[in-house]
């Protein structure tokens, strides 16, 4: 370099550099045969190709430029001799402050400033690469290279600096002024309203750059104009929130009551009923099965909870996670989409900027994939695509998670890794548990829906608000089915009907039973269908079967009628794919579960086309689909019929796995096998997640019900049996005594095959006695079971239960105790009750069912001991007890300090009134609980003790 010389080479030379921000002239080599003059330098001809490349950026000086293998260069007053082979030259320079100098090769002389290159008969490659260098750096490397360090370095000039900076200077003024123009005319007050201005909008937005537009919003806080940053952040945000509002609108502005197929569906503003929706945690999660809890909450009185809104969800500021139960069909899912079509057309929460409905059943279909949460926000809204991150501090942004339930995702709360930055990719299960827990966009609110069993799956301490969904209160059922049907004279006639079946219309608190049953009894009340008019579940779900299969769309099967044998054949496998996933727990499906079952995904619309309101396929986003049956109940039906049709076609027993062998079935079983082997899988399921199934098995065992399946059974396939065998076999069981919630269910089995003796026993005995009393009558166990089944199943609300009618004592508690726990009030008093009646009162109280309010347990032998078990009860934060009375029941001081300990630890008591009159309290206890009246945590206002009479008031 300077005054050196560069010998001949024979043989090509591949050379490559790399430097940015060179202050020095950058050296660029690129072809043959070329004469290249740097300064006073000079590059020789060159006979041969070569293939060079050149990177330079911010290079303040004439780049000098080596060409070609026989190329004459001259640096400076250096020379580079002639080349007969080609050479491949790269360079890039990078913040060099001297010109890096970087000649690779074997056998190769090179000398900088002063020194020469020899020949070098062999090839030679020559790579450079200097960042930030401050000197020219000299990195010459070789057998035979020899190098000396650079003794100059070249300066850019002061003048040339200022230059430089006094033209960037007035380029950045002149691109902040162009940005903050459009910024300007995104805050003035004459700027298009925001129904004219549209495409307007998207102009400017898009127009304002990122990085100007954040300068602009930190500089406006900066001088304390928060007011006009907001706005500005408003404007910018309003076009991505009008964009996913519309979306949002077309999306979920119908309804599909069950049916999947396109057009079939019916705006739901038009036959939306508003659902009975209550507040408050209600104690830990449920596990009985779904049936259960409905008959439980059909005896809950509406006027004793606390209502609210879906709309009003979020409107205390102190709630970040709201977690909505309720029962499979009950009406999450339609609450979600009413909350989400009122905020999209301006109805409620208008100071929410964005709303994300993140469904767990398409989240499923990402479980493999790794992304960020801003990514997975894209993916489903591409709407807000341009939206690097979401302002969830400044602004109102909901998350809503429906179908916990239908998670398939680990949710490993505990393993995974933290994240906060919605930049940084993970895993969707790591970002759910994130999101949830709060590490990720702490401040945006979030609305979680499932079903009781899968409550569980979220850490209480991550839930601020638990609601529950109650499907349809009394009044509701009515305006349903008035504004459903059209006809009011035919509406009633449902109605009237529905009434005369207590466990049909009990299910009708399920606004998809109502509309299942609305389906069926239309047709057969309003156009005289031939047959009996449905009266138990089993026979209702037979004629929506056969309804649907004679009625299917016509638009599918207008070219030609559907075989008989196809349509059996489509149903046994719908039943089948009902079972396994019953048997799993899962009411939702994906291909792999179908390909299990033996059903072709590709031939799937004719399922569905035969029942298309039964079995829907959903599609997923861009990633697969989800198939479903409308209900859990429909699943359970065809779980059942699949049973019944193994074995009518088959000769198995699917629920009783063999010794050996992969299939499971009893050798030639006869239906009573069947029926019997049934009964006793139910039972031994603690959570009674078989309940329904077994009621539906038990029905189809009937002819009638055969008989409507007849196009489905070839008559060959009709077996009819000795219905007494299973009835003896049912009321064993009941004598056996299983838990009362199990007897119930097989009082409900004996219903489906129209066996009503137990029920009529226990009745004659109540008719005998104008005042209902059983007191002094002797009942079997069976008898005791069906008693309360009269009592729970009865018309009349329980309002008050009296144990005098039936045994005063601690054996006539317990029988009862279903009874007590769905009443409004006992009446207990002189039952010659002990503290052991004391005891399972008190699991009575802490029950997140109960709807006992008042308890009278005066004369009786409580003693200390026994209020000390009440104290446990009245100490359970679940506990809704609002009126307690124990007087002359021998109690001192130390129950008095009991229940006014368990009174000071639960806050959230509803106890109002606790009456003592007639016992033996003391001073201490006197004093204990009279300053309960002064606690202002305390809802205690009345006191009576010691034959006084004590309130807020006095004290």
């Amino acid at each position: 370099m300077m005054e050196g010389k560069r010998s001949n080479s024979p043989e090509p030379s591949c050379v490559s550099m790399k430097s940015d921000a060179s202050k020095g002239p950058p050296i660029n080599f690129r072809d043959s045969s070329t004469d290249v003059r740097m300064m006073e330098g000079k590059r020789s001809n060159s006979p041969e190709p070569s293939c060079v490349s050149m990177k330079s950026d911010a290079s303040k000086g004439p780049p000098i430029n080596f060409r070609d293998s026989s190329t004459d260069v001259r640096m400076m007053e250096g020379k580079r001799s002639n080349s007969p082979e080609p050479s491949c030259v790269s360079m890039k320079s990078d913040a060099s402050k001297g010109p890096p100098i970087n000649f690779r090769d074997s056998s190769t002389d090179v000398r900088m400033m002063e020194g020469k290159r020899s020949n070098s008969p062999e090839p030679s490659c020559v790579s450079m690469k200097s960042d930030a260098s401050k000197g020219p750096p000299i990195n010459f490397r070789d057998s035979s290279t020899d190098v000396r360090p650079q003794k100059r370095k070249s300066k850019i000039s002061i003048n040339q600096l200022d230059s430089i900076f006094k033209e960037l200077e007035h380029n950045v003024i002149t691109l902040i002024k162009n940005e903050l123009k459009r910024i300007r005319k995104l805050l003035s007050p004459d700027y298009p309203a925001r129904t004219e201005r549209k495409v307007e909008d998207e102009e400017d937005l898009h127009s304002v750059r990122e990085g100007a537009l954040q300068i602009t919003l930190h500089v406006l806080k900066d001088m304390k104009h928060t007011d006009l940053a907001n706005t500005l952040h408003n404007q910018i945000t309003s076009v991505y929130q009008s964009k996913l509002k519309s979306k949002l609108r077309e999306k979920f502005k119908r309804i599909n009551e069950g049916i999947s197929q396109p057009g079939s569906s019916a705006l739901l503003n038009k036959i939306y009923t508003e659902l009975y929706i209550t507040e408050g945690w209600s104690g830990d999660v449920n596990n009985e099965h779904e049936v259960r809890q409905i008959e439980t909450a059909s005896r809950r009185p509406a006027t004793e909870e606390k209502p609210i809104k879906c709309n009003d969800l979020f409107k205390d500021k102190s709630i970040r996670t709201v977690l909505t139960k309720g029962v499979a069909g009950i009406g999450k899912t339609v609450s979600v989409q009413k909350f989400i079509l009122d905020w999209a057309n301006g109805k409620a929460n208008q100071d929410v900027i964005f709303m994300f409905p993140l469904p767990f059943r398409e989240l499923n279909l990402m479980k493999q994939q790794n992304l960020s949460l801003m990514n997975l926000l894209h993916h489903f809204f591409p709407e807000i695509r341009k939206l690097d991150s979401i302002d969830c501090v400044s602004y109102k942004v909901v998350l809503i998670f429906d179908g916990l339930d239908e998670c398939r995702l680990p949710l490993n709360f505990q393993k995974n890794e933290s994240l906060c930055n919605v930049t940084e990719s993970a895993s969707v299960d790591v970002l759910l548990t994130n999101l949830i827990k709060g590490n990720l966009l702490p401040s945006a609110l979030l609305w979680i829906t499932t079903r009781p069993g899968a409550a569980n799956l979220i850490p209480h301490e991550c839930v601020h608000q638990v609601t529950e969904v109650r499907g349809f209160s009394e009044p509701q059922k009515k305006k349903y089915f008035r504004k459903r049907i059209g006809d009011q004279s035919l509406a009633n006639k449902i109605i009237t009907h529905l009434k005369s079946s207590r466990s049909l219309y009990i299910m009708c608190h399920i606004p998809v039973f109502c509309w299942i049953t609305a389906t069926v009894l239309e047709r057969m009340l309003g156009e005289a269908e031939d047959g009996d008019i449905p009266k138990t579940l089993t026979q209702m779900f037979t004629h929506f079967l056969i309804f649907q299969i004679k009625h299917k769309d016509q638009k599918y099967h207008q070219k030609c009628d559907p075989d008989p044998q196809q349509t059996r054949e489509s149903i046994r496998a719908l039943g089948k794919l009902a079972f396994q996933q019953l048997e799993k727990g899962n009411l939702i499906f994906y291909e792999e579960d179908l390909r299990e079952c033996g059903i072709d995904v590709r031939e799937v619309s004719i399922y569905s086309g035969v029942c298309t309101q039964i079995f829907r396929e959903e599609s997923g986003l861009h990633l697969g689909k989800v198939f479903s049956f409308v209900h859990l109940s429909v699943q359970e039906f065809l779980a059942a019929l699949y049973v019944f049709f193994c074995f009518i076609f088959k000769k198995t027993n699917v629920l009783v796995k063999q010794s050996t062998g992969p299939f499971n079935f009893f050798k030639n079983p006869s239906m009573s096998d069947l029926l019997r082997s049934s009964v006793d899988k139910a039972l031994q399921s603690e959570n009674g997640h078989l309940d329904l199934f077994l009621r539906f098995l038990l029905g189809l065992s009937r002819e009638s019900n055969q008989t409507l399946l007849r196009d489905l059974m070839p008559q060959t396939g009709f077996r009819y049996h000795n219905k007494q065998e299973t009835v003896a076999y049912i009321k064993e069981k009941i004598r056996e005594n299983p838990s009362l919630e199990k007897s119930i269910n097989l009082f409900h089995c004996l219903n489906e095959l129209n066996d009503d003796s137990l029920v009529q026993e226990v009745q004659t005995y109540l008719n005998r006695r104008g005042d209902s009393r059983l007191s002094g009558t002797r009942l079997s166990p069976a008898q005791w079971s069906a008693l309360v089944f009269v009592l729970l199943n009865s018309e009349q609300e329980l309002d008050v239960f009296d144990l005098t009618k039936y045994d005063p004592s601690d054996e006539g508690l317990l029988r009862l105790l279903p009874v007590v726990k769905a009443s409004r009030k006992a009446d207990l008093w002189k039952c010659n009750l002990t503290e052991e009646s004391c005891r399972v009162l008190s699991s009575v109280l802490s029950s997140n069912s109960s709807n006992l309010r008042e308890l009278n347990l005066s004369v009786n032998k409580l003693q200390d001991s026994g209020v000390k078990l009440l104290s446990d009860g009245l100490r359970n934060p679940h506990c809704t007890l609002e009126i307690l009375r124990i007087w002359n029941c021998s109690i001192t001081d130390e129950g008095c300090a009991a229940l006014a300990s368990a009174l000071r630890s639960n806050s959230s008591s509803h106890l109002k009134e606790l009456d003592l009159y007639n016992n033996n309290a003391g001073e201490s206890g006197v004093k204990l609980l009279s300053d309960l009246l002064k606690d202002p945590h305390c809802k205690l206002e009345t006191l009576h003790i010691n034959y006084k009479k004590l309130t807020r008031s006095d004290v």
